[in-house]
């Protein structure tokens, strides 16, 4: 009696033979529809059944010469006036190039023999750089590198020369490369160094996502989320469940090719069973990677922040003590602010998108609301319902008898509440607290009820009071700031569900929004599955497969592939290669020409 395991090896091993040669497609065996199809009559062959299936096979990069024939060379430092410029050379040249500008025929103070030796591979050594042809002096001293391939960052030969930073040295040297030896050599595309990397094997395709995040980063938050992505284990783990995707798919492909040949030791019925299990837990891991990735997102693209409240409550005043310069008009006519007026600030290591926007009002005794200020206020509460934080601005008001209240409008009411029951992260700020009797930001009982009453979702930490006239670290404006930071905070930590390490969790933070739509369009596919296999997150089938037709084992092994080829188009190793290309483009364009 043969075991699922030893066919199921058979079963991958035959698919591998399968594999076609370098340039030609992988013929394969044509599959049905992904529907139930009924039942087949007795007397079609369970050969008919096979034919439907399809092989496994593995994918590798998309085709590149592992050692290309050019060689590029590109600047890698900022053009201009600077202290030191890198010059990069990637190919099979390098060595030629350094021969040609480091040797002088004749020389007075090296021997020829010296200056023309190949450099030793990760050793810094101190060269002048000639012309290759009128052999005129073009830096006096550079510091050049040599990385042997393939242990360089592109995996070929690499050359490295920290120039002094003149302009006019840049230049010659630039112009001076390509005449160094008649082999083929140009000025590198932008993100060429890395795309060879690459293809030879050097960085997977989410650390070169990660390091295009790394590049744009600005705020320290980013480049957290950016480090954690640039991390080999966030691909690996990608490799590791597409890997349990073809493991999967093999115990389902081992049914359809030897069922009639062989006597399993575990029925149709226990072998989905099982089977499903691993995919559901799988299919668990995904979701949670799936709503991490979601919270790192939001380092990346800024917290959207909404400051709303009545007119004159204070919203422009607050925005300019946080960005720390008059960025928008403070004026004590009501109304000033007409528009959405978004500004980007690092609060706290967050990059945060503050929008100012119109007072809530309407219409009053002589004072009607017209069609701007109106476009105005319907702006601000699309603005607050699009964000991720609303930020309730409210002004204290005192009467002549020394008493205090909050000015809060049914419209705001109604707004704030609704951004809570939308998911949003909810802030209150009473302003003008240096109006209180105390002269401190410690709120009095009866505002901070004006407030439970009115917002009864807000909790007490989430209340601060500020004032934007104050000053001498008595405005309140600080804690705010603090408080923003431990709510930002909590928006982007990683979720958890028990089973996960800090470290698989935090990386998840760094999964791109490329990754995150291929790891759900993956789960699309599992889920196709688990409803075919009948069975609940509990791991019980919920309708009997003993008399399941094999047709439908083919449509889950096919949902199975797919699944896998998500993961693999997430890593560049998937089927549709062509999506690489795709990917890469996108990514480098991004890209400074010396990366």
């Amino acid at each position: 009696m043969a075991s699922r395991l030893q066919l199921t090896r058979l079963s991958l091993s035959q698919g591998r033979s399968a594999i076609a040669a370098p340039g030609q497609s992988i013929l394969r065996r044509s599959i049905p529809a992904l529907q139930r199809h009924p039942r087949r009559s007795g007397s079609q062959s369970q050969s008919s059944h096979r034919s439907r299936a399809r092989h496994l096979h593995t994918t590798s990069h998309p085709s590149a010469s592992s050692q290309s024939s050019t060689t590029i060379y590109a600047l890698s430092t900022p053009p201009g006036k600077s202290a030191v410029a890198v010059v990069r050379i990637s190919g099979p040249a390098c060595l030629d190039i350094y021969t040609s500008l480091t040797t002088r025929l004749f020389s007075e103070d090296v021997p020829t023999s010296i200056l023309s030796s190949p450099p030793k591979p990760r050793y810094a050594i101190v060269r002048p750089i000639y012309h290759p042809d009128t052999k005129e002096l073009l830096d006096p001293g550079a510091l050049c590198l040599y990385f042997a391939g393939p242990k360089s960052h592109t995996g070929e030969d690499i050359l490295e020369l920290h120039l002094h930073g003149g302009p006019a040295i840049i230049r010659s040297v630039l112009a001076a490369i390509p005449l160094s030896c008649g082999k083929d050599i140009r000025y590198a595309e932008p993100g060429e160094f890395t795309r060879r990397a690459f293809y030879n094997s050097r960085l997977s395709l989410p650390e070169i996502e990660a390091l295009g995040e790394a590049l744009d980063a600005t705020t320290e938050e980013q480049r957290k989320r950016a480090v954690r992505g640039n991390s080999a284990k966030l691909a690996e783990r990608y490799e590791s469940w597409r890997s349990s995707l073809i493991e999967a798919r093999g115990e389902l492909e081992a049914l359809i090719d030897f069922a009639e040949d062989q006597h399993f030791e575990e029925s149709n019925k226990d072998l989905v069973r099982s089977v499903a299990m691993q995919i559901e837990a799988l299919r668990r891991r995904l979701i949670l990677h799936a709503d991490n990735s979601v919270r790192g997102e939001l380092l990346k693209n800024g917290i959207s922040l909404s400051l709303v409240g009545a007119p004159n409550a204070g919203k422009s005043s607050l925005l300019n003590r946080v960005v720390g310069r008059e960025a928008v008009i403070v004026s004590d006519e009501a109304g000033t602010t007409r528009d959405v007026v978004d500004l980007a600030v690092d609060v706290g290591g967050f990059m945060v998108v503050l929008g100012d926007t119109a007072g809530l009002r309407v219409d009053d005794v002589g004072n009607k609301v017209g069609r701007i200020e109106e476009e105005g206020i319907r702006r601000a509460q699309a603005r607050a319902m699009s964000g991720d934080v609303v930020v309730a601005v409210l002004d204290i008001e005192t009467t002549d008898d020394g008493r205090t209240s909050l000015r809060i409008s049914d419209q705001l009411e109604a707004l704030i509440n609704e951004a809570e029951d939308s998911g949003k992260e909810i802030v209150v700020v009473l302003n003008k607290i240096d109006l209180l009797p105390t002269g401190s930001s410690q709120l009095p009982m009866d505002l901070a009820r004006q407030v439970s009453m009115a917002f009864p979702a807000v909790k007490e930490d989430r209340i601060f009071g500020i004032s934007c006239v104050a000053g001498g670290g008595k405005d309140g404006i600080q804690e705010f700031l603090n408080g923003l930071t431990s709510i930002f905070k909590e928006m982007t930590s990683p979720l958890s569900s028990g089973s996960e390490s800090s470290l698989e969790l935090y990386e998840s933070i760094g999964a791109t929004e490329r990754q995150r739509r291929l790891v759900e369009e993956c789960i699309e596919h599992l889920d196709e599955f688990l409803e075919m296999a009948k069975v609940d997150t509990e791991g019980e089938i919920t309708e009997s497969l003993e008399d399941a037709d094999e047709v439908d084992v083919v449509v889950m092994a096919e949902e199975l592939r797919a699944a896998a080829d998500c993961l693999g188009r997430i890593t560049g190793r998937g089927e549709r290669s062509g999506d690489v290309e795709e990917v890469l483009g996108v990514v480098f364009e991004k890209f400074c020409v010396g990366k």
